[in-house]
């Protein structure tokens, strides 16, 4: 085994110094289908097997087999200390800094407030449409919040499914790359009202203190009833540290999302913390008509919620505002700045919640966590489901799923030895078959996906070849 061997597949599923967009290590081998996936196979298994609610609606467990391992027997310095500003595909993590789901089922986690998309679906103008995508892109990234494990590297060939009758959704993701890493998805609304797609390859780098996701890959969403096609990318996600005090986490960035067919546009700042903290977690932006005309205000903080209001209520509002500072601003002490020195960076104070412009519209509010949440890695009601396998699941889903992965099942089940004897057995198994492909020549055959060109955007993506929810399996390779 060369040290590319050994170290490239060892670790985060986030990126790699190839990571442009461009594809390799893959040869397609199936045809696209633009529609809708219209298969009749929304169920797993037969409804009677699953634990129903006396409303009929399935129940999801509510907690994790087993509490959260800790991690302060690990010290992060030892192995991170030679990798100042490099990029962090390559380099062996231990398993007590991982959560136990794969990062298939953390892009799975964009779908929690889909109910947003319905909306928008449902709203009859473009504005007021756009106001709902805004949300759910803000919506999509609010699960990060104080979520400081990595997700497993997803094995080439891996996929994840999620059927959510009760939310309205299906979803089909497979790990298409591994040499750059690159996760690609589709989802698509029950009702036939959406298609939500996209890839992701982020760059992760170590920055001495912090380690910073850039991300790649564009997100497309589809609304059908109207025609309409949406794409943007994420923000910046930025975990600070890592090597000695709290871990906390920031976003920012720009995001644009652009309505392709009426050339409406949302551009969205996710403003970094900023000194003494003031701008954590805070979101503002607008949305613009194709004349770059203002026509609607947005502003909140990814970790709580999002309003709007228009322009010219929200601009006299700013104007008093900073009448009212001028009175009462004091003079910063210069030598409160942060040295760039050994020293854990301080966690910003979390300043009061968004202040409410009268005349303000709500946009989006997050879920309340569970309370034993930080018991559990800090996961969502939405993401303690994810894992899950229920009864007669193994019987329709592909020998590929993640929720079959032996290290992610052992880790969630509290038995860290075996997660990380199972870790080291699959990684190795990967290269093996990497190793036989190459003395036969044979190049890597993707399963669900395709690499072509977004059509909106003219960009590299991988595009759903559909009948996955058809469910022939018979060729599924043995990657566990």
């Amino acid at each position: 085994m060369n040290g590319e061997e050994e170290f490239f597949d060892a670790v985060t599923g986030f990126d790699s110094d190839n990571s442009s967009g461009e594809f390799s290590e893959t040869n397609q081998k199936v045809t696209r289908k633009t529609e809708l996936d219209t298969s009749k196979s929304n169920r797993i298994g037969k409804i009677g097997e699953r634990p129903l609610q006396e409303n009929g609606i399935q129940k999801h467990r509510t907690s994790l087999p087993a509490p959260m391992f800790t991690r302060s027997d690990f010290s992060l310095w030892t192995i991170l200390k030679k990798c100042v500003g490099l990029e962090l595909s390559k380099i062996t993590m231990p398993i007590a800094f991982n959560e136990p789901l794969s990062f298939l089922q953390r892009i799975t986690e964009y779908m929690e407030h889909v109910y947003l998309l319905h909306r928008a679906c449902r709203q009859p103008q473009p504005l007021e449409r756009m106001q709902s995508v805004a949300a759910f892109a803000v919506s999509a990234v609010a699960s990060q919040w104080e979520r400081t494990g990595k997700p497993f590297n997803p094995l080439l060939g891996e996929t994840y499914e999620l059927i959510r009758e009760d939310l309205g959704f299906r979803f089909i993701s497979e790990q298409v790359s591994h040499h750059p890493p690159v996760s690609a998805f589709h989802s698509e609304g029950l009702s036939q009202d959406f298609l939500f797609h996209g890839s992701i390859y982020p760059k992760l780098k170590f920055w001495g203190k912090s380690v910073e996701a850039e991300p790649r890959g564009t997100i497309t969403l589809e609304l059908l009833r109207h025609n309409e096609a949406y794409t943007w990318t994420n923000p910046t996600c930025c975990v600070h540290n890592v090597i000695i005090g709290k871990l906390w986490i920031e976003q920012y960035g720009t995001v644009e999302i652009l309505n392709h067919r009426t050339g409406h546009k949302c551009v969205l700042n996710f403003k970094p913390c900023g000194l003494f903290g003031k701008e954590l977690h805070k979101v503002e932006g607008h949305i613009q008509d194709k004349n770059k005309k203002k026509l609607f205000i947005i502003y909140g903080k990814w970790t709580e919620c999002l309003w709007g209001i228009d322009p010219v209520s929200y601009d006299s509002f700013k104007k008093q505002e900073r009448r009212g500072d001028h009175l009462r601003k004091a003079k910063l002490d210069d030598g409160a700045e942060r040295a760039n020195g050994d020293t854990a960076d301080d966690v910003p104070v979390v300043q009061e919640t968004v202040q409410v412009i009268p005349g303000s519209r709500l946009l989006w509010r997050i879920n309340t966590r569970p309370p034993n949440s930080a018991q559990m890695y800090n996961f969502t009601s939405f993401t303690v489901s994810l894992n899950e396998l229920e009864t007669g699941m193994e019987k329709t889903l592909p020998p590929t799923d993640c929720r079959l992965r032996p290290d992610i099942r052992g880790m969630e089940n509290g038995n860290m030895d075996l997660a990380s004897q199972e870790k080291e057995r699959l990684e190795e198994k990967q290269r093996e078959a990497r190793r036989e492909r190459a003395k036969e020549e044979a190049e890597w055959q993707t399963r669900w996906f395709y690499p072509g060109t977004n059509p909106y955007t003219g960009t590299p993506d991988w595009l759903y070849a559909g009948d996955y929810f058809e469910r022939n399996f018979s060729d599924c390779p043995d990657i566990y």
